[in-house]
């Protein structure tokens, strides 16, 4: 496989991650969540919280969606798949920019939540189907020897689309005044997400399938149905570890990405640009490390790495948070930073883990399924509870605390999942057996 090839492959993968988080970029920044809660859902209540929980029900359908595409790629291919979810995603969040609102000139009264609710629904179980699927489009194209830097261009798209939304959006909030955005400014970054998926759409329709699926579909060893049942019956425990790690990827993830910008503006009382400006400079600090991060796994392997990044979030959340807390603008940022830190420690590595976590005949949908079921579980939803326990308690501590009892959790899958950074893809197979796998092939000799 040509290089110039296995970069389009991963470019076109990247773009739909960048899509989904540019969404979340837009959706979860101070100005646009109060804007969506307020316009959408009128009447008492925190109008952010309101936006939050808007976002969460996306998430209840995830696994879903995960149900459904994950098998369907691994049964008519990944490609097809991915160009179906990356086409429903960028389109819903286009559609929420268009839509009236509640009340006033431009409105459809209850009408309007029901829509945008159902949007977010489409969106939920589109995504489901998305970050498996692209995950293991990268792992397939890329030479086993630099499968970790070639897969940690996949999270680079989820910084990259978070950064641009929120640049979009500070654009917004900086070049118009608080009532323009209310009354329509806020309908600006959505627009931005039509052209960011047609373009992904573009490039993912230039590609054929990746060589792994075309090797099995040439061998007929292809599945005739999804298999939906064979991948519950034969990968279970790995699937068990796959949501252990992933609760600690998306708590920290989610909490960093999506609640903490709402932190420092209702909790830490930040102002708008401000907090948007610190998560910004953060995010592309991250964005500078991830490639190396991704390219160092390749010769010390995953597990370093994603070990190093839990016991970090299990000593370090508490003291960052209260860095964060200090009142202090620097200190604020040099807290962030600690916690970011050891998020972009994962992010380099999960591109090119979790898809060697399962053999190639069900991967596609054993990623999608686990990986979503944890998502729904525990990422989606960190945001409204964390806000709602301080809010109920006033304590600001909650996020420190949600961070090390996900991390406490996931030290023990990373511990038994094995290291595959130099196994080739095609090589990987799982025999469930004890919680365990079992390499065949010349790769457990590697």
């Amino acid at each position: 496989m040509d290089e110039r090839t296995v970069k389009r492959a991963v470019w076109a993968s990247a773009m739909g991650n960048a899509t989904e988080w540019y969404d979340y970029g837009v959706f979860t920044s101070g100005a646009i969540a109060v804007s969506i809660g307020s316009e959408f859902f009128p009447g008492e209540g925190n109008a952010v919280l309101k936006s939050l929980a808007l976002l969460a029900v996306g998430f209840i359908v995830r696994p879903f969606g995960g149900a459904f595409f994950g098998p369907l790629g691994d049964k008519i291919g990944r490609q097809k798949v991915l160009a179906i979810t990356i086409l429903l995603m960028s389109g819903c969040t286009f559609l929420v920019g268009v839509l009236p609102t509640y009340s006033g000139g431009y409105s459809m009264g209850i009408a309007a939540p029901i829509a945008i609710l159902l949007l977010r629904i489409i969106q939920g179980f589109s995504t489901g189907g998305e970050y498996g699927g692209a995950a293991t489009f990268i792992a397939e194209y890329s030479p086993t020897k630099r499968r970790g830097f070639f897969g940690s261009f996949l999270e680079l798209g989820t910084l990259a689309g978070y950064v641009l939304g929120n640049l979009v959006v500070l654009a917004v909030t900086l070049s118009l005044s608080a009532d323009q955005v209310d009354a329509w400014g806020w309908r600006i970054p959505f627009f931005v997400a039509l052209p960011l998926g047609l373009v992904g759409l573009y490039l993912r329709n230039k590609l054929e399938d990746t060589p792994e699926f075309r090797r099995l579909e040439a061998s007929g060893e292809k599945p005739r149905k999804a298999p939906l049942k064979e991948i519950f019956t034969r990968n279970w425990r790995m699937i068990l570890n796959l949501i252990g790690i992933v609760l600690l990827l998306n708590v920290a993830d989610y909490l960093l990405l999506t609640t903490m910008p709402t932190y420092f503006t209702e909790t830490l009382k930040i102002n708008d640009n401000t907090s948007t400006l610190i998560i910004i400079a953060v995010e592309v600090l991250q964005m500078a490390i991830i490639i190396p991060l991704g390219a160092l796994s390749d010769k010390i392997g995953r597990k370093p790495l994603l070990l190093t990044a839990a016991i970090g979030f299990l000593v370090l959340s508490w003291p960052s948070l209260k860095l964060m807390q200090s009142g202090s603008i620097f200190w604020l940022f040099v807290g962030f930073l600690i916690v970011a830190i050891l998020l972009v420690l994962m992010l380099a590595v999960i591109g090119s883990t979790f898809p060697a976590m399962f053999p190639t005949r069900v991967r596609y949908g054993s990623f999608a399924i686990g990986y979503n079921i944890s998502t729904s579980l525990f990422g989606g939803t960190c945001g409204v509870i964390v806000t709602a326990l301080i809010q109920s308690t006033g304590n600001p501590d909650w996020p420190a605390y949600y961070l090390m009892a996900a991390a406490l959790i996931a030290i023990i899958p990373i511990i038994k999942i094995p290291e595959t950074s130099q196994v080739p893809i095609e090589q990987i197979d799982t025999e469930d057996s004890g919680g365990g796998k079992s390499l065949t092939g010349a790769s457990a000799q590697r």
